[in-house]
């Protein structure tokens, strides 16, 4: 069975102090967009526009049923958002998006990523199968949905001492999964997401 590697690169602002991780892209026929969470029907981007300008359309261009992806680089960068995926090659057991279906073949190298954010404060997953890799990784429990734990980071990361001088801790969250398939109303998570950003407007 062939395998797929990540279409994406890391997106990791210079001013990086969240990282999303979720745990791979659907197929390509799926995107509407090649950024991260492409797919029309998921919420992510709805639930940040609700958070932080008060409407779940603000980054939506819903006549062509597509997301804007120049608004969303520029918020993101803006605002310190990092994105990847806790994989970065997987096997697709069924022909669909699923993370139940997905057979992590190269998990990422999340210590690495984190060496390239030094400012980075806060890990976020946004699925059950991100959510058990990150623990895996760092040796820790898996947060409850909509909770977090605080993680110890590695000291070094391939030999050089990571940088930034607040890493000795990460705050890892577990939010819910923003696919429509996991049945929480789109306000309910971003009430959860909400926790994210204490200084959000809306």
């Amino acid at each position: 069975m062939n395998t797929e590697k990540h279409p994406f690169e890391p997106f990791l602002p210079a001013n990086a102090r969240i990282l999303f991780l979720g745990s791979f892209p659907p197929q390509e026929h799926r995107w509407c967009m090649p950024f991260y969470y492409p797919n029309w029907i998921n919420d992510f981007w709805r639930i940040m526009g609700l958070i932080h300008f008060g409407d779940k359309e603000h980054f939506c261009v819903p006549a062509e049923k597509r997301f804007d992806e120049a608004a969303i680089r520029a918020f993101c960068t803006r605002e310190g958002l990092a994105f990847y995926d806790t994989a970065t090659e997987v096997r697709r057991l069924k022909d669909n998006a699923s993370d139940a279906f997905l057979e992590v073949v190269t998990p990422t190298d999340i210590p690495a990523l984190l060496a390239r954010i030094p400012s980075c404060h806060t890990l976020v997953t946004t699925g059950e199968k991100a959510s058990s890799i990150v623990a895996q990784t760092f040796g820790c429990p898996v947060p409850k949905v909509g909770g977090y734990v605080n993680i110890e980071t590695p000291d070094q990361v391939g030999g050089d001492v990571m940088p930034g001088p607040d890493r000795a801790s990460l705050r890892f969250w577990r939010m819910p999964s923003t696919s429509r398939a996991y049945p929480l109303p789109l306000e309910r998570k971003a009430d959860a997401y909400r926790q994210l950003f204490p200084t959000a407007s809306a």
